[in-house]
């Protein structure tokens, strides 16, 4: 739910600083600037001048420079979220900001998986200390959910340009909002249903940089809750293996087949979990996973 008010607030923090989100640096910083606050471990002396530079640093989120991006954006706004270092008035205005970016153009692909790396962290503000109401928290499950199906672009790691992964963020950001005890059934519902999209994609993309993984991890949280019968698991993996495709192609298309790499990949992810997991919820989704693996063609 974005109230004028968040959106003024969005607005107030960014005109604090002047074209914070025209460039990467953001204004008021060079690249040499940057290096120095890395080497100091991303302290600052000076709480307000971290929130304007956090609310610049978004922006580089979604630079071509993959130094920027990745060296400099992504682990100064983990730290200081980590750290807890904003207002729920601050974590407002920089979610809003990741909302505007994963609905703008991004030719380049770096900016809304970006967002969505960002986005995860601040889902997991609310989950160590809640500071969402019901109804933002919602809309952030729905905006979650509405990425993650959106992604067409299926590069991970590129060389000289690193790291993209839109699915995979997508998934991190649903696993911190998996974590959350405020969760309901229904908001699981369409965290899977989400999920399932993806984990056998339509685009039959066969992943190589550990999306499967970063899929299995959400499913446990969510199985952790104890909102799911055996019979539900079952019909949940039944439907993902008939996304592999008619069974006609079986082992005689490559679409097919890279369908069922990644069905099989996620499946084997999530059995090793779930095996480890002393958690009788978690551990509850073995024998399902097991049946889904004798099942796969």
């Amino acid at each position: 739910m974005r109230s004028p008010t968040i959106w003024l607030l969005a607005l107030g923090l960014a005109l604090a600083t002047p074209a914070a989100y025209a460039a990467c640096p953001p204004d008021g910083q060079t690249l040499d600037s940057l290096k120095q606050l890395k080497s100091l471990n991303f302290r600052t002396s000076d709480a307000n001048d971290q929130k304007k530079l956090a609310m610049g640093l978004l922006d580089c989120l979604g630079d071509a420079d993959p130094f920027l991006r990745e060296d400099i954006a992504a682990p100064a706004l983990t730290a200081w979220l980590r750290a807890g270092a904003f207002d729920a008035d601050t974590l407002r205005a920089m979610r809003e900001a990741l909302h505007v970016h994963l609905e703008e153009d991004d030719p380049q692909g770096f900016g809304k998986p970006g967002a969505a790396a960002m986005l995860a962290e601040i889902a997991r503000t609310d989950r160590i200390k809640p500071w969402m109401t019901a109804e933002e928290r919602e809309a952030m499950i729905q905006e979650a959910c509405d990425y993650m199906k959106s992604v067409s672009d299926y590069r991970g790691f590129v060389d000289k340009e690193g790291w993209r992964a839109g699915v995979a963020n997508a998934a991190d950001w649903m696993l911190q909002l998996a974590l959350n005890p405020a969760i309901d059934k229904a908001q699981a519902d369409r965290l899977l249903a989400a999920l399932a999209t993806q984990i056998v994609p339509d685009a039959a993309t066969a992943y190589t940089a550990g999306e499967p993984g970063h899929f299995a991890r959400p499913v446990l949280y969510l199985a952790q809750h104890g909102f799911y019968t055996q019979k539900d698991w079952d019909v949940w993996f039944g439907k993902l293996i008939e996304r592999i495709g008619d069974p006609a192609l079986a082992y005689n298309d490559s679409r097919w087949l890279a369908r069922r790499h990644d069905l099989m990949s996620f499946l084997l992810s999530l059995y090793i979990d779930a095996d480890q997991s002393t958690d009788p919820n978690i551990h509850f989704l073995k024998p399902s996973v097991v049946d889904a693996v004798k099942k796969m063609p």
